[in-house]
């Protein structure tokens, strides 16, 4: 789940509320209608208030359900009108009929309890005018009924809202952490474990966001540690690991942050240099190879060039945003420079050492 889904989770239940609670509004303005608690019938005006407004909210939030209404208001003006509805048919009952009040705010909470278990604000907004309303019409001890009656959803629904909120801070929680240890994951799955660089599906990432940007020329740089076979069959693998490691640090020091460096195979690197031109990208080769030479990191099968690691470089501008074309060709120029005596760098088209 992402923060977006847990938003959207949260809009689906406030709407699912909002209907319930107009739903349960319109039935019990029809039940009041047809069926009076008092046995007297009166269509009052605020009853066909809240008929009216249950039906017309209930389409206009179906149809435009992507607008949030304000479901406080609402169950306030809801509630202002049960009120009302009360008062008006207090005035033509018995006065003494207190089970009349008891049973009409018990139906008021009744709604409310239902559509707002999770919100205490609209669950008293909705309920409270009822409340003053059957209390400033009572008399002896249905008051007490009365405030018992209001007090105990109230501290029931208070107790859900507590237990929910946790919950929901619980879940937050957990979705967010669960967010970044996926983020994290995804990282790392785009990264050489060994290297630190990116690896081939990190550098097809990093080249789709890097290419959709106009970042002036770039050339790519293809490296090739020399020998490094017969490197590992006589160190070791243990040995190959450490002079990787060593090797990928110089050739990212070597370059600016905003170059791209990748493990591009075993011993094989690649750099996007961007906003470049080519003496600059000779340059940077250079300063690379160099740096990999002052490792310093002996390598007696490497003899003929040198008594230490060293690399192999080719170039290749890229052009048109067409990586595969650039790596081609500096393959094709990588593998001219190993011909020429390796320790070196080629320019693809340049039969020259750089």
């Amino acid at each position: 789940m992402t923060a977006q889904s847990w938003q959207s989770l949260c809009k689906k239940k406030y709407r699912l509320s909002l209907r319930l609670f107009l739903l349960l509004n319109a039935i019990s303005a029809l039940f009041t209608i047809a069926l009076p608690l008092s046995g007297i019938r009166g269509l009052t005006l605020p009853l066909c208030l809240i008929l009216s407004a249950s039906v017309l909210v209930m389409l206009y939030q179906w149809k435009y359900s992507k607008k949030k209404l304000n479901i406080t208001l609402i169950s306030f003006l809801f509630g202002c009108c049960w009120a009302w509805h009360i008062i008006i048919k207090t005035r033509v009952i018995n006065a003494d009929d207190s089970g009349y009040l008891l049973i009409a705010l018990l139906s008021v909470l009744f709604i409310g309890a239902l559509a707002f278990s999770n919100n205490i604000i609209a669950f008293v907004l909705h309920s409270f005018p009822t409340f003053v309303a059957c209390l400033w019409l009572s008399t002896g001890e249905i008051s007490i009924r009365l405030f018992y009656a209001f007090m105990l959803p109230l501290i029931g629904i208070s107790i859900q809202y507590v237990i929910q909120k946790r919950n929901d801070n619980f879940s937050q929680a957990l979705m967010y952490r669960l967010i970044q240890e996926r983020k994290t994951l995804n990282d790392l799955s785009m990264l050489d474990p060994l290297t630190g660089l990116y690896n081939r599906r990190g550098l097809q990432h990093k080249l789709t966001n890097l290419l959709a940007l106009d970042d002036g020329t770039r050339f790519v740089l293809l490296l090739d540690i020399d020998h490094f076979k017969a490197y590992n069959d006589h160190y070791g693998h243990m040995m190959g690991d450490q002079a990787l490691i060593r090797v990928s640090a110089a050739i990212r020091d070597a370059v600016r942050s905003r170059d791209l460096v990748a493990r591009f195979g075993g011993e094989e690197f690649m750099v996007l240099l961007n906003s470049v031109d080519l003496e600059r990208a000779r340059i940077a080769a250079e300063r690379i190879r160099q740096q990999v030479y002052d490792l310093d990191i002996p390598h007696m099968f490497n003899e003929s060039v040198a008594t230490n690691v060293t690399i192999s470089i080719g170039i290749a501008p890229l052009e048109d945003g067409d990586i595969e074309e650039a790596l081609t060709k500096a393959d094709k120029a990588l593998y001219e420079a190993k011909n020429l005596g390796r320790n070196s760098i080629l320019v693809s088209g340049d039969l020259q050492i750089a």
